[in-house]
């Protein structure tokens, strides 16, 4: 291998990766064949997108500066270097963002009688409404917060929407009470008041305030009027002066801090996860101020009592020249009354009919292997297999994973469901699951309310992996059923994540699952796995075994190639890997939807690294790993990204995808997602471009997969509709013609 690969210049920076990355779902909100309301949407993607990146990943580069480290990652840059870095390209971002909100998506929502209005933009009508919302709905919710020498600065909670106030006493109000002073005290001592020095200091003193904007309104409120709409921020500025009677409003501004929200759990240090975990949630909560958004016209003496009692520095200020915070625009579509045409047009899912409740599904893995791809094919059928396996009473056992689930999931209910039918149930559930902590918190104890056994893992390590486990009583024994994913048991995050999943009762892989399991709940370490393959450590060693194999091949100058689909790869030995492939003669084809570490202009390389980067209606969020040399082809999916969290501190399982039809299946949808020329975009370099496609009739993948869902449902019903129309015939003749009475033991027909 070429020393010369792990030099720093042969790497990107992961986060300006990833703020590229969010470039790129940004270029999706401009791109004019989207919907125009998908395109607003996506806007407001980039803005969830980069919230939780500062609470996380610029939360994690503070904490290193803060503590003086000067490790450098595999671009060589220092934490301090990485975060100036990232706020200098993030403030441009920002920026592009408001360009596109200002220039673009504003004005042709308002072509399409979507508006989005300023309180200088209502009528009559629409002001008397947003006067009455104000005194009916808000301002007995509201609470303004003084901050002065016997009220110290309030705390203000992360991502939380508030409104700064400079204010001062009403100067009407105060020559009003000495008017009363000198009615109820008489002539002479208002006499002695005026006689006295007058300090107009005190007088003239400014006050600050802030307001919180109450989350448990929506923050666009309808107005009357088709699809008129008024920012519930602006709506309360208005008639904030009701708020502080006797006082001036000077000035106000909308602002948002995002604090450091990551959860530092030191499971070494504690005996009890769960309560370690909790105690987390609450410190958290607290954690130091990481962005400050304000508004572009701020008032500077506003501007300057948020920077000092927030403990901020210009650095991690973000002017915005629009709304702070632009997550409202993920909301909009589902208000919005009609405009179809401005949303994707929706489409069902396709459920094989072996997989649906009405089947054994026990009887249809037995009989052969079954790959889906979500949302394509209907996340139902992972339901569907929990659901029988809880109900089924030949089914003895039900262990599964879970990282994140829905806040309603049908498949809590069903495991507990069969827990309380007597079945041995064993549930893990990672706590540490990031910005799920809670939600996984409730869930694991009302699993272990509803006579689940729960467990958090192991030590030092998140479990990530996908996988569920059946045992179940056949007629000729003991079997395993599994179902082995890429993606979340989520059946909410199912309909727009592309995730695959693998049903089968294979017999190694049964072994393996056991011991893996074994390995999660108790003191078992399998000496080895038959076909599954464990992180931590084990998917590392396997994916240098499997590009080590394909270096041979090139070297012996057979043709090989390898094909990676995945959401991000940035560990150094694993790029270094595929480096020293390349160079070699292997071909290399990756698709990868966010952060890309990896450089493919190299000369040492041949051009022998193609990336490409799909964005678009569905996030793309499924592994693929795939090895071809002379001939022979090798495919496995897995849960685990080439990260070095991933490879090195996590539970994931890599697995391979063998009968022959889900095999050819999982090679064509890494050969569909190759050819899309709409929705991918090219790595050039350290910087991704749209596909130049030339004279190329554009192709789609995910659309692809959507029509073929569409034509798979079609099927079902012309062959449903042909079943019934058959039964219908055969019922008919066995009313008319007495011999082809089918339950008959004498007919013809039974003969």
């Amino acid at each position: 291998m070429y020393k010369d690969f792990y030099k720093p210049e042969n790497y990107v920076n992961r986060e300006l990766s990833w703020i590229d990355f969010n470039g790129r779902v940004l270029g999706e909100a401009t791109d004019m064949d989207n919907p125009l309301l998908e395109r607003a949407n996506f806007l407001g993607i980039t803005q969830s997108n980069v919230d939780e990146f500062f609470m996380v990943r610029v939360a994690s580069l503070h904490k290193l500066a803060a503590a003086n480290v000067t490790t450098t990652d595999a671009s060589g840059l220092t934490p301090q270097e990485q975060l100036d870095a990232v706020n200098e390209k993030e403030h441009r971002m920002v920026e592009e963002r408001y360009t596109v909100y200002n220039q673009q998506i504003i004005h042709q929502l308002a072509e399409q009688r979507i508006k989005i209005l300023h309180v200088k933009d209502l009528d009559d009508k629409q002001y008397e409404f947003i006067r009455r919302y104000f005194n009916d709905e808000l301002m007995p919710v509201l609470t303004p917060m003084a901050d002065d020498s016997s009220r110290p600065f309030p705390f203000i909670s992360n991502n939380s929407l508030n409104i700064a106030v400079q204010l001062r006493r009403d100067p009407t109000q105060r020559a009003m009470s000495m008017k009363t002073k000198e009615i109820l005290e008489g002539d002479q001592e208002v006499e002695r008041h005026q006689n006295e020095p007058h300090d107009d200091s005190k007088e003239a003193d400014i006050k600050f305030a802030t307001v919180r904007v109450p989350a448990i309104y929506k923050r666009l409120v309808r107005l009357p009027g088709e699809n008129n709409f008024i920012l519930i921020d602006e709506l309360i500025k208005e008639f904030l002066s009701l708020l502080f009677p006797g006082y001036q409003i000077i000035e106000t501004a909308t602002y948002r801090v995002m604090r450091d929200m990551d959860l530092d759990v030191a499971e070494e240090d504690t005996s009890d996860l769960l309560r370690a975990v909790k105690h987390q949630l609450r410190e958290r909560e607290h954690g130091q101020v990481m962005r400050l958004e304000v508004e572009h016209d701020i008032d500077p003496w506003l501007e300057d009592q948020l920077i000092d009692n927030l403990h901020v520095n210009e650095r991690s200020l973000y002017r915005v020249d629009g709304p702070v915070d632009l997550t409202f625009l993920k909301k909009l579509s589902g208000m919005v009354d009609g405009h179809d045409d401005l949303r994707y047009k929706p489409f069902k899912p396709y459920l094989n009919p072996k997989l649906d409740m009405d089947h054994n599904i026990f009887q249809s893995i037995r009989e052969k292997d079954y790959l889906v791809q979500h949302p394509y094919d209907n996340f139902d059928a992972v339901v569907n297999f929990i659901h029988q396996a809880a109900v089924d009473p030949e089914v003895l056992a039900i262990k599964m994973t879970l990282y994140r689930v829905s806040g309603n999931s049908p498949i809590i209910k069903y495991l507990g469901m069969a827990a309380q039918r007597g079945k041995q149930v064993t549930v893990l559930v990672e706590v540490k699951a990031r910005f799920d902590e809670q939600n996984n918190v409730r869930w694991a104890q009302r699993l272990e309310r509803m006579g689940c056994h729960v467990i958090y893992g192991l030590v030092g390590l998140k479990t990530h992996c996908k996988v569920a486990l059946v045992i179940r009583r056949d007629e000729d024994g003991l079997r395993r059923y599994m179902h082995l994913g890429t993606g979340n048991y989520n059946d909410v995050t199912a309909h727009f994540y592309t995730d695959m999943g693998l049903f089968t009762c294979d017999h190694e892989l049964g072994i393996d699952m056991t011991n893996l399991f074994n390995m999660l709940s108790g003191f078992a370490r399998p000496p080895y796995f038959h076909q599954l393959r464990v992180s931590p450590d084990g998917i590392r060693e396997f994916i240098n075994k499997k590009i080590d194999e394909q270096i041979a091949v090139a070297k012996n100058g057979g043709p090989a190639l390898i094909r990676m689909k995945m959401n991000s790869l940035s560990d150094k030995q694993i790029i270094a890997r595929l480096y020293d492939a390349a160079a070699n003669g292997v071909k290399i084809q990756l698709i990868i939807r966010g952060i890309t570490c990896l450089r493919n202009d190299l000369p040492e390389l041949h051009g022998n690294i193609e990336v490409h980067s799909i964005v678009g209606r569905f996030l793309e969020h499924s592994r693929i790993y795939y090895f071809k040399g002379n001939g022979n082809e090798e495919i496995y999916l897995a849960s685990a990204d080439m990260m070095t969290r991933n490879l090195n501190r996590r539970v994931e399982e890599l697995y391979p995808v063998k009968q022959a039809d889900t095999k050819a299946r999982a090679i064509q949808i890494f050969n569909i997602m190759w050819r899309d020329n709409t929705k991918a975009r090219i790595l050039e370099g350290d910087q991704y471009e749209r596909i130049d496609r030339g004279d190329a009739a554009p192709f789609n993948a995910q659309e692809y997969f959507v029509a073929e869902a569409e034509k798979l449902n079609r099927q079902t019903r012309h062959q449903h509709k042909s079943q019934r129309h058959l039964a219908s015939v055969f019922e008919t003749l066995s009313k008319h013609v007495p011999s082809l009475h089918l339950n008959d033991e004498k007919s013809d027909l039974h003969e």
